[in-house]
């Protein structure tokens, strides 16, 4: 599989799971059963194919590391602002789907506020869903990665959880860009850097450590939340992906947990559509996918950004 696949899957397959789950938000697990067509409504009363603000603010931080060559937290700032205030990204024109950490942030970012404005106890699942970019930006060093990845998260959400939950899922993704077995990267403290987590100074809190040695491989679906915390997230998008063996099975594996939906299979999503590419992303879904054609080109430009080895990081 080539790497265009790959990329093209991660950023579609975070924007698939989006809209996939968006319509159940909410919903209690056992009290619902997903769809295998992407179906509409909700709270969000969205159209098939609409994802939230998750793949919005993903696109975001894409469209920021693109334009700036780099990793500009004010710049990714005043592009989720953009989103907000004028629907820009938006799969509807409008924006919705952001919870109340992100727009707390956001809001004191506007005020005057610096870009590191992430509430330190706030460990919500935010910026879980919209790190593929960094990964898909400097897939070629992996330590790089997990601290900006960090930095992103500390943007919106600075508690250890979030960042940490950042930091890991991170290394999964370049695992999976780079075309590691699932057996490798659901390995205890997979990392692309050998060794990595054994570190103290990069140690991951108890929580996401307990997840990274895979905790949630003795779990059944009623022992996981899929609540709005980074963690609980984590695990469910990791148990969802651990439980099946192609994009679909796991994506609906995730919605039928119930809960926030949109945000566990936008978290699934990116991670699986990344390793299993973008043709296993059922065609039904990618052909109703809200701008499909420019979530792709953004992910094929990120692909020639890292082919260049453009990096003008501060």
């Amino acid at each position: 599989m080539n790497l265009y696949e790959r990329y093209k899957g991660a950023l579609v397959g975070l924007a698939a799971g989006d809209a996939l789950g968006a319509p159940y938000e909410g919903k209690r697990p056992g009290s619902f059963e997903p769809s295998r067509k992407m179906t509409g409504g909700g709270v969000y009363e969205i159209e098939p194919g609409q994802w939230t603000g998750n793949t919005s603010m993903a696109l975001c931080l894409a469209a920021s590391l693109l334009e700036c060559r780099g990793f500009q937290p004010r710049d990714q700032l005043d592009c989720c602002l953009r989103w907000l205030r004028q629907g820009y990204l938006s799969s509807n024109g409008r924006a919705f789907g952001a919870g109340p950490t992100v727009l707390t942030a956001l809001e004191r970012y506007e005020s005057g506020g610096g870009p590191s404005v992430g509430d330190a106890q706030a460990a919500g699942n935010g910026s879980l869903a919209r790190l593929a970019p960094i990964p898909m930006y400097l897939l070629h060093d992996g330590a790089r990665t997990k601290e900006l990845a960090a930095r992103m998260s500390r943007t919106t959400h600075a508690a250890a959880e979030a960042v940490d939950a950042c930091r890991y899922m991170a290394g999964l993704m370049t695992g999976a860009l780079r075309g590691e077995s699932k057996e490798a990267l659901l390995s205890d403290l997979y990392s692309p850097v050998y060794n990595y987590w054994l570190f103290q100074r990069v140690a991951l809190c108890p929580q996401i450590d307990a997840v990274a040695r895979g905790v949630y491989k003795h779990k059944s679906a009623p022992d996981l939340p899929a609540g709005e915390h980074a963690v609980d997230t984590l695990e469910a998008a990791l148990w969802a992906f651990f439980k099946s063996d192609d994009f679909a099975a796991g994506a609906l594996l995730a919605v039928s947990l119930g809960n926030d939906t949109a945000t566990t299979a936008a978290v699934y999503g990116q991670l699986a559509g990344a390793y299993y590419g973008y043709t296993a992303i059922p065609q039904p879904w990618r052909q109703k996918i809200a701008r499909r054609s420019e979530i792709e080109e953004l992910a094929v430009a990120l692909l020639h950004e890292t082919k260049q080895s453009i990096r003008h990081f501060t």
